[in-house]
Parts: structure tokens; sequence; C-alpha cells
């Protein structure tokens, strides 16, 4: 089963530039221990998060939900199941709201972890 993490990220954001970038980092590192937990557990994981972080970083790309919005909703597309990571913000995230709204359209089942 391919499975579409998803995670926030830019929600809930202080507007301190250096906290915030924190807060998108320690969201990196908890995306890809639960990344690494899955896969050890057989599945097959895109995580978003864990693929474009450091892409973003390196490239200074945006980190906003209309910039990644095309590519989140292709990668949506590829996979069996979406799981959403219920770390703090998860319920405010627009990013995810908008694609566990896609599944749902393509009858993709949801789940929610911890």
């Amino acid at each position: 089963m391919k499975i579409y993490l998803a995670v926030p990220y830019t929600a809930c954001l202080t507007g301190d530039e250096l906290r915030d970038l924190d807060l998108m980092t320690e969201r990196f590192d908890s995306a890809a221990k639960k990344t690494g937990e899955l896969l050890s557990q057989g599945h097959i994981v895109l995580c978003p998060i864990v693929h474009y972080h450091p892409v973003a970083e390196v490239c200074d790309l945006p980190r906003d939900w209309e910039f990644w919005r095309n590519i989140d909703e292709a990668l949506v597309e590829w996979c069996d199941e979406l799981w959403v990571f219920m770390l703090d913000g998860w319920d405010k995230s627009t990013g995810i709201r908008a694609e566990v709204e896609k599944a749902e359209r393509m009858n993709i089942p949801v789940r929610y972890c911890r």
C-alpha cells in the first residue's frame, strides 16, 4: 500500500521568522521519524515534508501552501491511502484540509495517526 503522509508544516506559525523556522524544522524531524516508523513496518510512504523541506531550505523556495498545492495534489493522486499525522496544528492546516478534500473526492481512504 502506498501512503501519503500529510503533516502540518506552516500552520500556527508565530510571525517570528526564527521561531517559525525552528517550528518547521521540528515538524520535519517528527515527520521523518514517523515516516521511518511506517517504512520499518513495511509500508511505502511518501511524505512531502520529509522530501521537500531540505529542498526548500537549500533552494530558498517558498513554504506557503499556494506554492506547493499542485505538487501535493498530484502526489495525493498517487497514493492508496492518505494518513494525517496529528501533530499540533494539524487541524488548522490549510494544506492538510485541501489534501484530505482531494483524497475524499477521489475516494482515497483517509486515516489519522499519532
